[in-house]
C-alpha cells in the first residue's frame, strides 16, 4: 500500500484544516486507517483511528471532540477533519495503515505502511 498525505498547511488558532490521504496499490478497504503525528525530538504519537468498514473510530484524548477522521472507500481516502486548532496540534501528521486493528494503545512500530508526513502549523 502506497498512502500520500496532503492538505497540512500554516493556520491560526481555532481555525480549521482537513488532511487527506490517497491510498494506492493493494485493497484499501482490507485496512484499518489512522492518523499519528510527531513534533521534533519527541515520539510519534496516535491521533486517531477508523476500521474498515468506517464503523468504528478512536481518538486521543487531546483531540477528541476537535477532529473527525473518516473515510471513502469508494476513493481510497482517508480523511482528518481537524476544528479549534491549538498551538500544541503544530506537527508533522502521518497517514497509516495496517491490516490489523489500530488503536489508540498500538504503537507506532507496529504499523505496517506509513506515507510521508504533512506539516500543520498553528499559530496563536
Amino acid at each position: 500500500v502506497q498512502l500520500q498525505a496532503s492538505g497540512g498547511g500554516l493556520v491560526q488558532a481555532g481555525g480549521s484544516l482537513r488532511l487527506s490521504c490517497a491510498a494506492s496499490g493493494r485493497t484499501f478497504i482490507s485496512y484499518d486507517m489512522g492518523w499519528f503525528r510527531q513534533v521534533p525530538g519527541k515520539e510519534r504519537e496516535f491521533v486517531a483511528a477508523i476500521s474498515w468498514s468506517g464503523g468504528s473510530t478512536v481518538y486521543a484524548d487531546s483531540v477528541k471532540g476537535r477532529f473527525t477522521i473518516s473515510r471513502d472507500n469508494a476513493k481510497n481516502t482517508v480523511y482528518l477533519q481537524m476544528n479549534s486548532l491549538k498551538p500544541e496540534d503544530t506537527a508533522v501528521y502521518y497517514c497509516a495503515a495496517d491490516g490489523g486493528v489500530i488503536t489508540a494503545g498500538t504503537v507506532p512500530s507496529a504499523i505496517q505502511y506509513w506515507g510521508k508526513g504533512t506539516q500543520v502549523t498553528v499559530s496563536s
